[in-house]
């Protein structure tokens, strides 16, 4: 069971991490507040990557709530994409 989630997760931060790169490309192009913001998420996404790495170690019962904090940076990385997506 803790694999199921650690795979989806992997999967999730997979599609992050190609959204990152392409984002990544427009962003010489972009305007202020997206540059912003994306200091702001590249923050997160460095959070991201360091917690990523610690998963393999946790035991089943720290698990629940390595995946919750990890969820909500997940969610907090989307966001900041997202804003930066309409800034663009």
């Amino acid at each position: 069971m803790a694999i199921d989630w650690k795979e989806r997760l992997h999967d999730e931060v997979d599609t992050l991490r190609q959204a990152r790169d392409e984002l990544r490309v427009q962003m010489h192009l972009g305007a202020a507040d997206a540059k912003d913001v994306w200091a702001k998420v590249e923050k997160s996404w460095e959070h991201l990557e360091g917690r990523l790495k610690r998963i393999g170690d946790v035991t089943q019962e720290a698990a629940d709530e390595v995946e919750d904090a990890t969820r909500l940076l997940v969610d907090e990385i989307k966001e900041g994409y997202q804003k930066i997506r309409k800034a663009l």
